[in-house]
Order: C-alpha cells, then sequence, then structure tokens
C-alpha cells in the first residue's frame, strides 16, 4: 500500500514540475525573446498547470512571459526598427528586385526615388552571415 500512495506522489510531482513553465522546459533556445505571437501548445500546456494547480500554472506563465519561451521562434514583429538603424523584412519564397521594391515602397508608404539610393546585394546563409554581412555594409558607408 506504502508503494501505490509513493507512486502517486512520484507522478504528482512529476506532472506539477512538468506543467510549470512548459515553455522553459519544452524550448530553452527561445529564451531571451520580448515579443511574437503566443505559442497555442505553451499557452495551453500552462493553463492546465493553471486549472489543476492555480499557483504553479500562474507560475509557469510568469516564468514562460518572463523568459520568452512562450513566443513563437521568429514571429516578432517583421518590420522593427533595430538599435543600429537597420529594418528586417522578412519574405517567404525568392526575393526578386521587383518584389524587394514592393516591399521597400510598402514600408516606406509611398513611391522610392530609386536613382539615389545605394544597395548592396547579398545571399544569406542564416541569421548571423546575414548580420555579419549588414555589419560591414555599414562599416563601410
Amino acid at each position: 500500500m506504502k508503494s501505490k500512495s509513493l507512486l502517486k506522489a512520484a507522478v504528482s510531482a512529476t506532472l506539477i514540475l512538468h506543467l510549470t513553465a512548459c515553455g522553459t522546459l519544452m524550448y530553452p533556445e527561445r529564451k531571451g525573446q520580448t515579443s511574437g505571437r503566443i505559442d497555442p501548445g505553451v499557452a495551453a500546456l500552462n493553463g492546465v498547470g493553471l486549472l489543476l494547480f492555480v499557483i504553479p500554472g500562474l507560475i509557469a506563465y510568469a516564468v514562460d512571459f518572463n523568459n520568452g519561451t512562450i513566443y513563437l521562434p521568429n514571429s516578432a514583429n517583421a518590420e522593427t526598427k533595430e538599435s543600429d538603424g537597420l529594418y528586417t523584412i522578412k519574405v517567404d519564397g525568392p526575393l526578386t528586385k521587383d518584389e524587394s521594391r514592393r516591399l521597400i515602397e510598402s514600408h516606406v508608404g509611398g513611391p522610392v526615388d530609386w536613382s539615389q539610393l545605394q544597395t548592396h546585394s547579398m545571399e544569406g546563409v542564416n541569421a548571423d552571415s546575414i548580420t555579419a554581412s549588414l555589419n560591414k555594409v555599414q562599416e563601410a558607408r
């Protein structure tokens, strides 16, 4: 009989620990995000924790929002101004010159005099290589 209550306690403790801060436990690579779309899976698991155990559920939400692990990766506002004055506009699919012009004109809210622009074309493999290339371009100015 004692082993059954010990097993129940172990299962309960495991569930409580698993449901507390689900995003932090499941997606530690998301730490540090400050905004974006909320991951419905993480929010639902935190919600289950809130329904079953109020205090651990509240803690789960607080920890996940504080760590940024409740947000889906790369879902922050795509047109945010970075501290260095560069803008990032995310695009699905290939980016042609015409598509880039359309995106830029829609971003600035009107037509652009392309004769005065200094443009650079580069191909990036990942976010780190793109950031390094953009820093080189900005330093060259």
